[in-house]
């Protein structure tokens, strides 16, 4: 890496990661992402293995029914942070089906209603308010780090992902340039929100490496 890298910032280091196809999608228009290949896949649960949290908005939760931890190789497991605003995630979910075993965070907003609060309460994970009427990243990421959390992955979707950028949140990227065509105005591309009036109101990434996977391209980009 190079210096920029380890500038000194007042929250975790936010590392964006995911597998597109080469017109940007991350899924097709019916929620299908399964775009890595296996030597991909070991490659990511490494980078899993190696970061303190795993964070995902509960509309990943709800579509891909995650259990976000390190399968494809070996070593621990890191925290699970859960945007949640309204506190809404189910009980039937493999995230809250392994709290138990695996560290759990679920992030809400001050608007989460009473019961849904008390239903989170009764199992063995970590709530943190963070934000009126939606979840303040900004606020989160100081929270988590006074808990420790160093590095965290952020395994967004679109929208997820725009709100870490658009907010400067995000300091490191790894992209895997996988070999699909998905095309569809209703597919999900890497991000999404508003997006930028302008190129120039956007950050300028710094390339810092390829590294070629058979048909696949990784390229690893720092803010």
């Amino acid at each position: 890496m190079g210096a920029e890298s380890f500038m000194v910032i007042s929250r975790p280091r936010v590392i964006l990661s995911a597998a597109v196809s080469l017109d940007g999608k991350i899924a097709t228009k019916n929620k299908d992402s399964t775009l890595s290949s296996k030597q991909d896949k070991i490659r990511f649960h490494k980078l899993r293995a190696k970061v303190d949290a795993i964070l995902v908005g509960i509309n990943t939760v709800k579509i891909d029914d995650p259990l976000l931890t390190v399968r494809y190789t070996k070593g621990k497991n890191p925290i699970r942070v859960i945007l949640d605003s309204s506190g809404v995630i189910s009980p039937k979910s493999k995230i809250i089906k392994t709290c138990h075993a695996i560290p759990t965070i679920i992030a809400v907003s001050q608007k989460i209603s009473k019961k849904n609060l008390a239903k989170l309460g009764k199992y063995p994970l970590k709530i943190i308010v963070a934000g009126q009427r939606k979840i303040d990243a900004k606020k989160l990421l100081k929270i988590l780090q006074k808990q420790n959390i160093k590095t965290i992955l952020l395994e967004g979707g679109g929208t997820l992902n725009w709100e870490f950028i658009h907010k400067g949140l995000v300091d490191e990227l790894i992209v895997t340039i996988t070999p699909y065509v998905v095309g569809g105005k209703d597919a999900t591309t890497l991000v999404e929100g508003d997006g930028f009036s302008k190129i120039a109101n956007s950050q300028k990434l710094k390339l810092q490496s390829i590294t070629r996977q058979k048909n696949e391209i990784v390229l690893y980009y720092y803010i």
